[in-house]
């Protein structure tokens, strides 16, 4: 089912562009997905399908080559992606948000280029945040900038770094020398073809196997004034302009696994039989799947929202992270369920479920986790105690 109900008014052309993404991520995505869970292997492989598709490309303004997608067919989009193959979703959601950031600070004619090259594999991006001690906590980034007459030069070490293996380009918050406490966080447009970067992958993660985790390392690595995203002292206001938008993209991928994991659900309660009847009639069975429904469902409208309130140019904050809290812990009980209805089967590779399972987990750590989603709700109704 669609992420929007019945009852919202979608154009023809969001119907249309909807459809088509979820025809080819069912059809050509989720046989491929299933691969890349096996053997680690990276969904940069299909980056130029991504591109002929217009999936790299969502949310750049048309102005600039791109679909220039509202809010609500962006995150309807993503869930239609992560149904099929949550790994695409969560590395089109990376690409995409960096994308918006750059369009939102293209003050000169080289990054307006870059902006109208988004939509080519060749502009794949990475948003390169975090490092070993610098998680929820982001503005504790050790990454050492020193800026002179030329440019800047990086030096330090990012961990999870989404997209990491391939990107062409890392935005990147580092710490600028010599600029006051409190005014030295910047953020900086790194080529990653430049010298100085290495790249490791991360392997042996429990889901989303398919999406590139990796550890980044900038040994003295240059970058032009030019590149400078934002104004010094910025640069965490430059990555979190869009922390709303990132989190309810995270909020459909979480409903998409969710929603595949409840049609497996039900389709093995139907089909299962023991003591002489389908499992599904046996009320245990049936309150499991009645739960998940209601689950699914209120997931759906607090994305929904949320995702209208980005549109409507409403502040979103405690909508985002209701969506992100709801969504993802909703996911997790699902896939459970949905596992626990397989039983053995539900335990082993053959099954789908076994994955999504595993898929599933990751979506209350990252993009903030639901400890920090809990705290954010929190203050907006007691404030900062």
């Amino acid at each position: 089912m669609a992420l929007a109900g019945p009852d919202v008014k979608l154009t023809d052309d969001q119907i249309a562009l909807i459809d088509a993404v979820r025809d080819f991520a069912r059809g050509e995505l989720l046989p491929l997905d299933r691969k890349w869970d096996e053997d680690e292997s990276s969904v940069a492989e299909v980056l130029p399908q991504l591109a002929e598709m217009g999936l790299m490309n969502l949310v750049i303004p048309e102005d600039y080559g791109g679909l220039g997608c509202d809010y609500c067919t962006y995150a309807s989009i993503i869930h239609e992606i992560a149904y099929a193959s949550p790994s695409a979703a969560v590395t089109l959601s990376v690409h995409n948000m960096v994308g918006k950031i750059l369009a939102a600070n293209s003050n000169n004619d080289e990054k307006i280029q870059w902006v109208r090259e988004w939509g080519t594999p060749g502009s794949f991006a990475a948003f390169a945040l975090s490092e070993a001690n610098a998680g929820s906590d982001a503005a504790a980034v050790s990454t050492k900038i020193v800026e002179d007459d030329e440019g800047f030069w990086l030096t330090g070490e990012k961990m999870w770094i989404t997209n990491g293996m391939h990107a062409r380009w890392f935005l990147t918050l580092g710490r600028l020398e010599g600029a006051p406490k409190g005014e030295d966080l910047v953020a900086i447009w790194v080529d990653g073809n430049e010298s100085g970067i290495s790249r490791d992958k991360i392997c042996g993660k429990m889901g989303i196997r398919g999406s590139e985790t990796a550890v980044i390392a900038f040994d003295n690595v240059f970058a032009p004034k030019a590149n400078l995203i934002g104004e010094r002292g910025d640069g965490l206001k430059v990555f979190l302009s869009t922390l709303n938008e990132g989190r309810i993209g995270i909020a459909a991928q979480a409903c998409g696994i969710a929603e595949a994991a409840f049609d497996e659900m039900v389709s093995y309660a139907k089909q299962r039989e023991q003591f002489g009847k389908p499992i599904g009639k046996f009320q245990s069975i049936s309150n499991m799947v009645a739960d998940s429904a209601v689950e699914l469902a209120a997931a759906k409208l607090l994305i929904w929202e949320a995702a209208m309130g980005v549109d409507e140019k409403r502040l979103a904050p405690l909508a985002a992270s209701m969506a992100k809290l709801y969504a993802t812990e909703a996911a997790n009980t699902i896939a459970d369920r949905a596992v626990q209805i397989h039983g053995g089967s539900g335990y082993v590779r053959e099954f789908r479920v076994e994955q999504l399972y595993r898929d599933a987990r990751v979506t209350t750590i990252y993009e903030g986790t639901s400890e920090v989603q809990r705290i954010v709700i929190a203050r907006e109704y007691l404030g900062r105690l």
